[in-house]
């Protein structure tokens, strides 16, 4: 029922081209050199990218500090901005305080709503 001739199996017949091509000698006196040089361009190629690659590597975390820096910068300037805009002119942490302590005293509903007598219900 099952033919088990491994020359009918795809993957078979694929493995033999390659062989067969794996099996053929460059052409002419330079076969072999074209062969040598493009292997070591290769070689060349992944030396060089890997290089760089560290090399961008190291320059991210030399920049880290910087960038890290400037949004921290950024961050108290934009916080500076805001406790200016809510708290009138208070320091940055006395409007903090204000508003924790104001927050904890007054629970703040928002949107629309009735207050209702529970007289009517009945």
């Amino acid at each position: 029922m099952f033919d088990n001739d491994p020359r009918r199996n795809a993957a078979w017949q694929a493995a033999q081209q390659w062989r067969a091509r794996a099996h053929q000698t460059p052409r002419g006196p330079l076969g072999g050199l074209k062969l040598i040089v493009t292997w070591l361009l290769f070689g060349l190629l992944l030396i060089v990218g890997t290089v760089l690659g560290l090399f961008f590597l190291l320059l991210g975390w030399a920049m880290l500090p910087i960038v890290r820096y400037r949004m921290k910068k950024r961050l108290e300037q934009i916080r500076a901005e805001q406790a200016k805009d809510a708290g009138g002119g208070f320091h940055y942490r006395e409007a903090r305080y204000q508003e924790r302590r104001y927050s904890s005293e007054h629970e703040l509903l928002e949107g629309d709503y009735e207050v209702r007598d529970d007289e009517r219900k009945g």
